[in-house]
């Protein structure tokens, strides 16, 4: 699932969440909606990861020497920006409240549906 994590409007702060309204929403089942929400928020984190890491990459230069250390304001700016952005969890709340994310059960994924499996 490739969602825009940019442009989303999760929370970047500590919420309380309501248990309820999160198992409603999800599978019924609190504990598959976390487990589904634990393995969405990896999904998140690993694509934020890799997305900033190849952004990064065009600024490293091969050096033998520790001591040639600069700062490169547009780095700087890129990093900021990744340490604003809402936490993976939040991502993953916001994408279930939203209905973005599909929370498969073991039949679905059975029968070849590419989404989420609890």
């Amino acid at each position: 699932m490739s969602t825009n994590f940019k442009s989303i409007k999760a929370e970047r702060t500590t919420e309380t969440r309501d248990i309820h309204n999160l198992e409603t929403s999800g599978t019924g089942n609190i504990f598959e909606t976390l487990v589904a929400l634990s393995k969405r928020s990896n999904q998140v984190a690993l694509s934020l990861k890799k997305e900033l890491a190849d952004k990064l990459e065009e600024f490293v230069i091969p050096t033998d020497s520790l001591e040639e250390v600069f700062e490169n304001r547009e780095q700087i700016e890129i990093s900021k920006f990744y340490e604003r952005l809402p936490k993976p969890h939040s991502i993953a709340i916001k994408e279930l409240q939203d209905e973005s994310l599909h929370i498969a059960n073991d039949d679905e994924v059975d029968s070849g549906t590419k989404e989420l499996d609890a």
